[in-house]
């Protein structure tokens, strides 16, 4: 799988706000950030995803799902399985994904990527605390799992989670493959998996 930063039809620059400034185009283009974009992350993003990602489970479970050194990690082996969503060139929401190649996810699924497989293993979708109850985290988990389906070889994705967001990942399309082996502490989680089709499906559905 190529380790590059890809582009599809689901993350070019997505406008949710109207421009209220009447300057010139050259003007607005040298210093306006994009109201809303979504675009694959890199390590230079490291820092701000574990900051929103420390914030959000620390305070809840006393875990990180992934070390700073883990995110860094992935998005320098495959940055083209994680997904930001930024306002006005800020961090608001991201997923951060990586290759697996079997059924089940196991513990060491936990901080390994597996070149060229045709699973994709979904780590962490978080949100920062002031954008959260909008809606952000259905709309960036839709975008990741259509630009998903747009790249080559794929055909599934799988996540753990806890029991609440079950009826959140069900809602999304995933259905439940039962209790999952892997624990943190003394959490459990089910395991979930979202069918990504084909290459072909993705380019005759999505426009690839």
């Amino acid at each position: 799988m190529s380790q590059q930063v890809v582009s599809s039809l689901f993350l070019r620059n997505f406008f949710l706000k109207t421009p209220v400034s009447v300057a010139s185009p050259r003007r607005q283009r040298r210093h306006t950030l994009p109201a809303s974009e979504f675009r694959n992350l890199t390590p230079q993003d490291a820092i701000s995803v574990f900051e929103i990602e420390r914030e959000a489970f620390v305070s809840v479970s006393g875990e990180c799902p992934l070390t700073l050194e883990e995110v860094l990690g992935f998005l320098g082996q495959c940055p083209e399985l994680s997904l930001g969503w930024f306002e006005e060139g800020q961090l608001v929401a991201f997923i951060i994904g990586s290759g697996w190649d079997k059924e089940r996810l196991a513990q060491e699924a936990m901080s390994a990527h597996v070149a060229d497989t045709s699973t994709v293993h979904i780590h962490v979708l978080s949100v920062h605390r002031h954008c959260r109850q909008q809606g952000k985290g259905s709309v960036l988990l839709w975008r990741y799992l259509q630009h998903l389906r747009c790249l080559p070889g794929l055909r599934r994705a799988l996540l753990v989670c806890e029991e609440f967001l079950v009826p959140f990942y069900r809602k999304a399309g995933f259905k439940e493959k039962g209790p999952s082996a892997i624990a943190v502490g003394s959490l459990t989680f089910t395991e979930m998996e979202y069918p990504l089709g084909g290459l072909a499906f993705a380019r005759r559905n999505s426009g690839c």
